[in-house]
């Protein structure tokens, strides 16, 4: 079959490699439709951000090999031995964070909180290829009402859902959301079906903006034209929001804030409220932590995306709750235009893209 290997950073080429074999506890699937997430592409140009040096050490190491590609949805062809949920033809997402199967969380029978287990496309082949070998215990079934491009948006989406739960939010509280890619459009829609009160978004770009009023937002602030802070405060009566997600932090090479919009997140929330994390940012933060006790900030990280996350997910897009079609904006076809995809995403505002650039493989009926 034809996959894409990474030879060292900025070094991505498509070679013929060998089928992967099913199995027990596994299934053999092909790849219907892939998407690079923000982080990968980070990744692949040697941008310093979640496991860097793990992906560092095994292109020293082990190169040419397989990585990335954990967002996706794949039909599966072949079961293995054990495999009790699904049956060929069955079309499929996965979380992409596993259980380590060792740990005393796993053996506690609490494996879904697990953080020691492989992750697809890090430690295990992804999807970047025309098929992969892909444990039953990652996957979810994918309703048919979902089409192949909404099914690869939905682990991202179930890492928004998470996100969300961690917020707590109550009925009518005011949401700020730092950042509308697509993580911050998801998080939006999620903290709406959540009985968010006032949603505000901010971004720099005026689409990203048009998008989020079309999902759902009260308010859409261009960050670019005002003071987002003395908006979302005068949208609030002084006070600021109860609830900030922020989506937006990160390297500046990939057209992100850096810090900028963390430190915009603490001035735009109520004394006491709560700044939600979402962002990665690859290296250490200075944070004024007296500044964040004085007003009594809670400074929360989403909790892990288990399996019930991401079969909450196909619930609430299977009935309309959130609404995936808007923001997939590029989408490619053939394993030929994955470097392709790769470049969208690394450069979404000036291709004008909200989800990372999707490529199709295969479609959903052969």
């Amino acid at each position: 079959m034809k996959a894409w290997r990474f030879y060292g950073f900025n070094d991505m080429r498509l070679d013929d490699v060998a089928m992967p074999q099913c199995r027990p506890y596994h299934v053999l699937a092909e790849v219907l439709c892939v998407q690079p997430s923000v982080t990968e592409v980070q990744l692949a140009r040697g941008i310093r951000t979640l496991a860097y040096d793990h992906i560092k050490k095994r292109l020293e190491t082990e190169a040419p090999v397989q990585l990335f590609g954990h967002e996706f949805c794949v039909r599966i062809v072949e079961v293995g031995e054990g495999v009790t949920r699904f049956r060929a033809g069955d079309r499929v997402a996965a979380r992409a964070k596993l259980p380590c199967g060792n740990c005393p969380l796993c053996l506690s029978e609490r494996s879904h909180l697990c953080r020691k287990g492989p992750i697809i496309g890090f430690q295990l082949p992804g999807c970047f290829a025309e098929f992969a070998v892909l444990p039953e215990i990652a996957l979810v079934k994918v309703d048919d009402r979902i089409s192949d491009n909404e099914a690869a948006c939905l682990q991202s989406l179930s890492d928004s859902v998470a996100a969300v739960e961690t917020a707590q939010i109550q009925l009518g509280d005011s949401v700020a959301i730092f950042g509308q890619g697509s993580m911050g459009l998801e998080c939006l829609q999620v903290a709406r079906s959540c009985g968010a009160g006032k949603l505000i978004t901010v971004d720099v770009r005026e689409e990203a903006c048009r998008i989020s009023k079309e999902l759902g937002a009260d308010e859409a602030i261009n960050a670019s034209a005002c003071d987002p802070v003395q908006a979302i405060r005068d949208l609030t009566e002084g006070n600021g929001v109860d609830v900030v997600f922020e989506c937006a932090g990160g390297s500046p090479k990939q057209g992100l804030s850096g810090t900028k919009s963390l430190m915009q997140a603490v001035g735009a929330v109520r004394s006491g409220g709560k700044i939600v994390g979402v962002s990665w940012f690859g290296q250490p933060l200075e944070v004024d932590v007296d500044l964040l006790r004085e007003r009594s900030l809670r400074y929360l990280f989403p909790d892990i995306s288990t399996v019930a996350h991401l079969e909450h997910t196909v619930r609430l897009v299977a009935s309309g709750r959130v609404r995936l079609k808007p923001v997939i904006t590029h989408v490619l076809n053939g394993i030929e235009a994955v470097a392709e995809a790769f470049e969208i995403t690394a450069n979404k505002a000036k291709c004008k893209a909200i989800n990372p650039a999707q490529v199709v493989l295969r479609s959903k009926v052969s």
